[in-house]
C-alpha cells in the first residue's frame, strides 16, 4: 500500500481484514497470556547473557554485547525430536508461536480449504546460528560433519516453510525482509493479499534468534548497544533523555488474518480489523534514519487515510522506540508532526525497554500488544523512561499502565528498518455488543 488515499467508497467496498488469532513467544513470557501480564506489569525480560558463552575478554572490559533478552521459555516444546534438529532457532519460533495463533484463531478444529490459506513470516536475518555452526563444524572437523540441513535451515524462508506445514496452507508461502520493519510489512502484505480476495486466511508475523556473538558483537562494533551492562533490566530507555541505545532480544510474533466474511460465516471471535497500511521509504542512509522523521511521518498519515481515521482518532501508539539516539529523536518528531503535542496527541508505548529488540519480529510482536491494548482497553508501559529530549513533546506512558476510554478503538504500530523502510499500521477495535439496559 502506497500513500494513496482511499474515498469513502473505495473503503466500503473493499474486503475488510481483520485479527482472529494471535500467538507470541517473547522474553517476557512463552505465550500471549504471560507475555501481555509482563508487559502490563512493566517488568523487564533483558539480562546479562551467560558468561560461559562468550570470549573471556568480553567479561573483562564491560563489553555491550553481554546484555540480551532471550525468550522465557525454550521453543518448539510440543515438536518431537526429529523435527527440532530439522528446524532452525528461529522456526522453532515461529512455530510455537503460530501454533498458539492457529488455535486462538479456532481454526484447529474449523474446517479450513488448504487453498484459501497462505503464510507470509519475516525475518530480518534468517537465521545466522545455522549457517554460523555449521562454519565452525567445517572448520573444525571437516565437510563431511557439516550438518546436511545448514544451507535450508539459514534461508530467510525457514520459519515461514515450517508454519505452512504446520498449518496446510497452499496459497503460497512468503518471506518479506524490510530489515527491523519486516514483521509488519508481512502484516501489511497479508491485508493486501485478503483485500484482492486471492485468500480467506493469511498467517503472518515475524521471527528472529539474533542472539549469536557475532550478531551483537556487529551491532556492539556500530556503537548501537546499551552499555549499562551492570544494569540490565535499565538499560533499553525508548525515548527517555538518557537513553544509550538498544538491546538485542528473541522471540516471534503471529497473527491470523482473516476476511471479515470469512471470520464471520464461521463464527470466529474478532479481536479487531487491520483498517490501513501505510509504506514509505527515506533513500537517507543505510542505518541512519532522516532526522526530520518524514518518511514516518508520511507513512504514519498514508495508513491513517487508508483506515479512513483522522489522528485525532488515534488513542494509542505503539512505537517502533528502539532507544537509539537518532532513531527515538526521529521518530518523536514525526510522532509530533503527525498529531501534535503531548497534549494532543496520542498514548505512546515503548515495548522494547522490555523485550529488547528482536529485530523482524519486533514489529509483529509488537502488533500483538496493539491489537491486545485495543482489545483490553490498557496501554503498557515504558519502562525505564523518566524525561524527553528537551526538543520534543510526546505522551510517553510511563509508571503504569494506563486505560483507554471505551470510545477510543483506534491505535497504530510504526516500525522503520535499517535501508530506511518506514511501516505503519492501523487497528481498528472492535466495539463490544450493546448491553440490554444500553441497547
Amino acid at each position: 500500500m502506497s500513500e494513496q488515499q482511499h474515498t469513502g467508497q473505495d473503503r466500503a467496498d473493499r474486503t475488510k481484514v481483520v485479527v482472529t488469532g494471535l500467538g507470541t513467544i517473547t522474553p517476557l513470557g512463552g505465550d500471549v497470556a504471560g507475555t501481555w501480564e509482563a508487559m502490563v506489569r512493566g517488568r523487564s525480560g533483558v539480562r546479562r547473557l551467560d558468561a560461559g558463552n562468550w570470549p573471556e575478554s568480553w567479561a573483562q572490559d564491560d563489553m555491550p554485547p553481554q546484555l540480551g533478552a532471550p525468550v522465557a521459555v525454550e521453543p518448539g516444546g510440543g515438536l518431537e525430536p526429529m523435527q527440532r534438529r530439522r528446524l532452525s532457532r528461529s522456526a522453532r519460533l515461529a512455530v510455537t508461536a503460530a501454533d498458539e495463533a492457529w488455535h486462538d484463531a479456532g481454526l484447529d478444529t474449523a474446517v479450513v480449504v488448504p487453498d484459501r490459506v497462505a503464510v507470509i513470516v519475516s525475518a530480518a536475518l534468517g537465521d545466522m546460528t545455522a549457517i554460523i555452526n555449521g562454519w565452525d563444524a567445517l572448520r573444525s572437523r571437516g565437510w563431511n560433519r557439516v550438518p546436511p540441513l545448514t544451507a535450508p535451515m539459514s534461508m530467510g524462508n525457514a520459519a515461514a516453510s515450517a508454519v505452512s506445514m504446520l498449518v496446510n496452507a497452499r496459497a503460497g508461502v512468503n518471506t518479506t525482509v524490510n530489515a527491523c520493519s519486516s514483521g509488519t510489512q508481512a502484516l501489511a502484505t497479508a491485508a493486501d493479499m485478503i483485500r484482492r480476495g486471492t485468500v480467506d486466511i493469511v498467517v503472518a508475523g515475524g521471527s528472529e534468534a539474533p542472539l549469536h556473538p557475532l550478531v551483537l558483537a556487529s551491532f556492539g562494533a556500530m556503537r548501537a548497544l546499551s552499555r549499562r551492562v551492570d544494569d540490565p533490566a535499565g538499560a533499553a530507555r525508548p525515548f527517555d533523555a538518557g537513553r544509550d541505545g538498544m538491546v538485542l532480544g528473541e522471540g516471534a510474533g503471529i497473527l491470523v488474518l482473516e476476511s471479515e466474511r470469512h471470520a464471520r460465516e464461521r463464527g470466529a471471535r474478532i479481536y479487531a480489523e487491520l483498517a490501513g497500511v501505510g509504506i514509505t521509504s527515506d533513500a537517507y542512509h543505510v542505518v541512519q534514519p532522516d532526522p526530520t522523521g518524514a518518511g514516518t511521518v508520511r507513512a504514519v498519515r498514508a495508513s491513517l487515510a487508508d483506515a479512513g481515521v483522522t489522528p485525532a482518532d488515534v488513542a494509542h501508539f505503539n512505537a517502533n522506540g528502539t532507544a537509539s539516539q537518532a532513531g527515538d529523536a526521529a521518530e518523536a518528531r514525526a510522532i509530533q508532526a503527525v498529531f501534535g503535542d503531548a497534549a494532543r496527541g496520542p498514548a505512546v508505548s515503548g515495548t522494547k525497554s522490555m523485550t529488547g529488540h528482536s529485530l523482524g519480529a519486533a514489529g509483529a510482536v509488537e502488533a500483538v500488544t496493539t491489537v491486545l491494548s485495543l482489545h483490553h482497553g490498557l496501554v503498557p508501559p515504558t519502562r525505564n523512561f523518566t524525561a524527553l529530549d528537551e526538543d520534543v513533546s510526546i505522551d510517553v506512558v510511563h509508571g503504569s499502565a494506563l486505560k483507554l476510554g471505551s470510545e477510543q478503538l483506534v491505535a497504530v504500530k510504526n516500525s522503520a528498518g535499517f535501508g530506511g523502510h518506514n511501516v505503519a499500521l492501523t487497528f481498528r477495535g472492535i466495539a463490544a455488543p450493546p448491553t440490554e439496559e444500553g441497547s
